[in-house]
């Protein structure tokens, strides 16, 4: 259900009978812990049971020894008002993405709305009622951070300082408007930068009327923090193009559902033989042409695992923790200090593998069996993925 954000307390809340536990960070992404405690929404230990303070719980969760992880962070989508989409003409597509273990979305601008204005001051103005709009909103509870303005000409520095007063942290995907060429963008990348807005390119063929062209030399020359679908969204430079922006840029490696398989794949790869699997961060770009991906998450988790033959865990820390660290969200990590937003998954019944990890690598998705946001329980077993094989169980 989508709601206005309220100001329900979660209390404190215990899961314990954690069977595994994948802490988000790719540097010790499996935790060798049995019990998380959160209060108020916040993570306040992570341990063994016997070593934490489970007493007084307003609500306790027996995990059945099936796999506790961060909730996952889809890190490009392009939101419009509330949980409709006008580019599918689709209600409920956010609230059902939660389904797919989603808590929190990143909006790489709000491309979609009819009529979208295009002069500075429209643009600015539709940028900060998104950003206003969601940080009121949580459809299904999923934190949306939106407001994210698709950089014009014309656009001078103190356009940038006055988003960022208002409140706008993101740029839209540079490449959507009219500013095109590397260095025009160079500079306005620079602006959003020393005001504190991170910015991702577009990358590869245009993927709606206005779009265009974005190569690699573009890429590098404006030097955006994030390489936005690096993999193409939808049509993909070439295998060798992209493995060059790996290797010559440091920013972000952002890998999406909606583009290029071989070259999520090649991409993924690429980070992992550079060493720095840190830079990889995964995101849907839906809605698009190819509809909503309530399962795109998980679907590219499997994609990486199996085809990609990176180990799961780690693929995992793909949608979860190097997001939050590269975007400086208090999600993503499960750690004391961060925000209780957890999804609950085990093996999909029937599945070859023999435990969740296997069946990743095997190429199958997860059965979800809970989905918790801040604290709080936003769905039981999932309506949109295949039935868990063991189910978390509320005890009071």
């Amino acid at each position: 259900m989508a709601e206005v954000q309220s100001s329900e307390s979660a209390g404190k809340v215990v899961i314990k009978n954690i069977g595994l536990l994948l802490s988000g960070d790719i540097d010790r992404p499996i935790l060798d812990a049995d019990t998380i405690v959160s209060v108020d929404g916040i993570i306040t230990a992570v341990g063994k049971e016997k070593d934490c303070d489970i007493s007084h719980a307003k609500t306790v969760i027996d995990a059945r020894k099936t796999c506790v992880a961060p909730g996952l962070i889809d890190s490009h989508v392009h939101p419009v008002f509330g949980d409709w989409t006008p580019r599918q003409n689709q209600l409920g597509w956010i609230e059902s993405t939660m389904n797919g273990g989603v808590t929190t979305m990143i909006s790489a601008g709000e491309v979609h709305l009819p009529g979208r204005p295009k002069d500075i001051v429209g643009l600015k103005a539709l940028a900060i009622t998104a950003q206003r709009a969601f940080d009121n909103f949580r459809p299904g509870g999923v934190k949306v951070l939106a407001g994210a303005p698709v950089i014009e000409k014309g656009m001078v520095e103190q356009d940038f300082k006055d988003l960022a007063e208002a409140g706008v942290t993101l740029l839209g995907e540079v490449g959507l408007g009219s500013v095109k060429a590397g260095e025009e963008a160079q500079r306005m990348v620079a602006w959003a930068r020393k005001y504190g807005i991170q910015s991702t390119i577009h990358t590869g063929g245009p993927s709606i009327p206005g779009s265009g062209l974005i190569d690699k030399d573009v890429v590098l020359e404006a030097d955006a923090d994030i390489i936005g679908h690096i993999n193409g969204g939808h049509t993909s430079l070439s295998e060798q193009h992209v493995c060059e922006l790996c290797e010559k840029s440091s920013r972000g490696i952002e890998i999406v559902h909606n583009g290029n398989e071989k070259i999520a794949i090649a991409a993924a790869q690429a980070a992992i033989a550079l060493k720095c699997p840190h830079r990889v961060i995964l995101g849907t770009d839906g809605p698009a042409g190819s509809g909503v991906q309530p399962l795109g998450m998980l679907r590219m988790i499997a994609l990486l695992s199996s085809l990609g033959n990176i180990a799961p865990e780690l693929v995992m820390c793909f949608a979860t923790g190097n997001t939050a660290k590269m975007r400086s969200l208090n999600c993503g990590l499960i750690e004391p200090g961060r925000s209780a937003d957890f999804v609950i998954m085990d093996r999909a019944q029937h599945t070859a593998g023999r435990d969740l990890l296997e069946s990743l690598s095997l190429g199958d998705i997860p059965g979800i069996g809970m989905v918790i946001i801040d604290g709080i329980v936003r769905c039981g077993r999932s309506r949109n993925t295949p039935p868990a094989t063991e189910i978390p169980h509320v005890i009071n």
